[in-house]
């Protein structure tokens, strides 16, 4: 593989921006999730028994632990970490010297003292991938606020690989599992005739997915199980342009996702993971700029590649036709399709391909540490050659530790490879476990709602007899709501209100929490369903009483004449999902019993420290402002100062270079064109888009006598190229 200057710039900036997004989209929750008067107020998960702060971290590894030391409460220090978290991002995204690993550090401890007590509404697979990566990016990126310095180091490609591992974990067990799971959508390839309505928050493009053909939404099963299973070997492949075909084609499906549905920052963070795939050279290829890498393959070497990317690009093709019986059906103008294979050769599949990806992934580990290796020991000096060895040391060890942990959870598709793990492994596993620092992975492993997306709707009452629906702001109810885009937010309490509706809700323990503290009227867990209370119908007064029922939803179809229907969505009435309750109700005060959601202590006292003070002005400041609106301002502007930043720095490395040229052209001029160096064809080679090198082709006017000035000047001249050189290619 090339150098990845560039790309690992791009992943570390990516980063930071998703970092912003996961911080700023839980701060304005927090209220209502966890604080005091929320769902499941945070202070619970943390009890406070007198022990040493060292043994309370190791127990539970969160930073809340400091909050009763600056005199805040639970919920208070919870703002303060999303307010650091994302102010700390939103500096990495402007600025390029805080892309740091200490700074990458901070960020991923704040956003796991977050996960620590964030309980059901934080256990979600995206929040798990944002932890794994987060700590991968300490390994990945530079020191620059101890050395001083941003240099490229020897060891860049070895950490980096890491990145490829995990997006090749992703995306195959993500694959995998929805075979496994034996789910018959799955196996029918019918999942996306109902992925799209029956997906937790649809956007509207979603709706016109859904009316796509039958063969269209089967061939799309193919597709996706291609590029999910077969593609990600291609990951290590030695073949640049097998690369490059996998890394487009993951981008295609990441960005249909993102079109159909809103993943808050999952996709944005696996389409960062993907930048793992890319060199520099097709980074400058994007940027319409002259690589400068030296391609000395001979015509033979080139066209035997070419021969057997086409060669392995037909095998997955044929591949792909035999195992889902792909056919063109001339007649109905379609192409069928059904899985031709059977469960017990899915597993033996599973048995070959494990333990071999296992060696590639070694293999391809092993490549990546010799070569930096090789690296260390080409460095000039002896000093700096020796401080390249240790580090290359530290992190080679750093990379192969974090792999073979690694292996836990990526070997759970196949329980027998699982079991031929040494059982010192699964010791390490089981020791960092609490940390997130690896996971297991796999989205959408059954296919939900086969018949009609069910949804629970909340009504409230005065009287008893005259119902309002409670309409939430993102997930659906209101028939003719058009489905939202709210990408990279997640409304945390809408997922949860997806999940709820799958089962009974003695199965989601919150919900009783939250028809309590909607009869008690708080505001805080009010904006978690709209924003602005002003549209929730009871602002003025709280309901008397409450209910819940379950309805199956589906997407409209359009009319007969290809007209667009007024309403996006029809529905049915289901069943009872919560029955009539009221404050003192002996339903609901038996169900805050056994659940552990009543309040037994007295309201706290408002702390009056400066810190909290300043906190309660910042959430003044942003209360009522759609998350989503404030996530895509600050990502718009940040991105914006970066770009003017570049443009600026660009006019100013422009003028001293043209200079810095003109004096070069006219101070190294040579005899004849055919006596240049080979030095100097090289740089000629390497920086033909620039005209440096236009005088050097003239002869000289005059030759001085003196042959030590004529040695010294020589040597000068040199010493000016080199450094020319080397600024020009860092």
């Amino acid at each position: 593989m090339g150098e990845i200057i560039l790309p690992r710039r791009m992943f570390l900036w990516f980063m930071a921006v998703i970092y912003l997004a996961a911080f700023v989209s839980l701060y304005a929750q927090i209220p209502g999730l966890y604080g005091n008067e929320g769902l499941l107020p945070a202070r619970r998960q943390l009890r406070y028994s007198g022990k040493p702060l060292l043994e309370q971290l190791l127990s539970s590894p969160t930073l809340l632990w400091f909050g009763p030391r600056l005199g805040l409460d639970t919920h208070t220090a919870m703002e303060l970490l999303c307010l650091l978290g994302a102010a700390l991002s939103l500096a990495a995204t402007l600025v390029e010297a805080l892309r740091d690993s200490v700074v990458f550090f901070c960020l991923w401890a704040l956003y796991l003292s977050m996960y620590q007590v964030g309980q059901v509404f934080l256990y979600f697979q995206w929040d798990n991938l944002l932890l794994e990566t987060g700590f991968l990016c300490i390994l990945v990126a530079p020191l620059t606020l101890i050395r001083g310095s941003r240099r490229v180091r020897e060891h860049d490609g070895v950490t980096f690989w890491l990145i490829r591992w995990l997006l090749f974990r992703l995306m195959f067990a993500s694959g995998v599992v929805k075979l496994t799971s034996r789910c018959p959508t799955w196996w029918g390839l019918t999942a996306l005739t109902y992925h799209y309505e029956t997906q937790c928050i649809p956007t509207p493009l979603a709706w016109f997915a859904h009316q796509l053909p039958v063969w269209w939404q089967k061939l799309s099963v193919v597709g996706t199980f291609s590029i999910e299973i077969a593609v990600p070997l291609l990951f290590f492949s030695p073949l640049r342009r097998l690369r490059l075909g996998a890394f487009y084609l993951q981008v295609v499906l990441q960005v249909l996702i993102i079109l159909s549905g809103n993943y808050n920052f999952f996709n944005l963070l696996t389409l960062a993971l993907c930048l793992s795939l890319l060199d520099d050279q097709h980074v400058h290829f994007w940027l319409r700029k002259t690589d400068k890498t030296n391609n000395d393959d001979s015509k033979l070497w080139s066209w035997l590649c070419y021969l057997l990317e086409l060669a392995v690009w037909s095998l997955l093709i044929f591949g792909t036709v035999v195992c889902f019986d792909l056919q063109l059906d001339t007649k109905k103008k379609a192409i069928s399709s059904r899985t031709a294979f059977t469960y017990y050769q899915l597993n033996h599949f599973l048995k070959t391909v494990t333990i071999p990806s296992v060696w590639i992934g070694v293999l391809s580990l092993t490549w990546e540490i010799v070569k930096a290796m090789f690296r260390c020991a080409c460095v000039s000096g002896f000093l700096k050659r020796f401080w390249g060895t240790i580090q290359w040391t530290v992190f080679a060890a750093a990379s192969i530790a974090m792999f073979t942990i690694s292996l836990v959870p990526f070997t759970y598709v196949e329980y027998e490879s699982n079991s031929r793990l040494w059982p010192g492994v699964r010791g390490a596993h089981e020791l960092v476990d609490r940390y997130q620092l690896v996971n297991s992975y796999g989205l959408f492993r059954r296919m939900t709602g086969v018949g009609g997306r069910p949804e629970v709707v909340i009504e409230g009452s005065n009287d008893g007899v005259k119902w309002t629906e409670i309409e939430f702001m993102y997930k659906p109810g209101n028939l003719s709501a058009p489905p939202p885009v709210v990408t990279p937010h997640q409304p945390r309490l809408d997922w949860q209100m997806w999940f709820a509706a799958l089962g009974a809700h003695t199965q989601a323990p919150w919900f009783t929490s939250l028809m309590y503290r909607l009869l008690q009227g708080k505001r805080d867990v009010i904006e978690l369903i709209q924003t602005d209370v002003t549209q929730y119908p009871f602002h003025q007064q709280p309901p008397a009483y409450l209910r819940a029922h379950r309805y199956r939803y589906w997407f409209t179809e359009p009319k007969a004449d290809g007209s667009f229907p007024e309403q996006w969505w029809r529905r049915v009435y289901d069943e009872e999902f919560y029955p009539t309750v009221h404050l003192g109700n002996t339903f609901l005060e038996s169900m805050l019993n056994q659940y552990g959601l009543k309040d037994k202590s007295p309201p706290r006292r408002t702390s009056n420290a400066t810190i909290a003070q300043a906190i309660r002005w910042v959430r003044s400041q942003v209360r009522g402002v759609p998350v989503h609106v404030l996530i895509w301002t600050l990502i718009a502007c940040s991105a914006t100062l970066c770009l003017l930043q570049g443009l600026q720095n660009r006019s100013k490395h422009t003028e001293p270079a043209a200079h810095e040229a003109s004096v070069t052209v006219s101070n190294h001029t040579e005899t004849e064109p055919d006596s240049k160096s080979d030095e100097q064809q090289a740089a000629e080679e390497e920086d033909s888009e620039d005209e440096v090198e236009e005088g050097e082709g003239e002869e000289k006017s005059n030759v001085t006598d003196d042959e030590e000035e004529e040695e010294k000047d020589d040597q000068g001249e040199e010493r000016e190229k080199d450094d020319l050189l080397r600024k020009r290619k860092f």
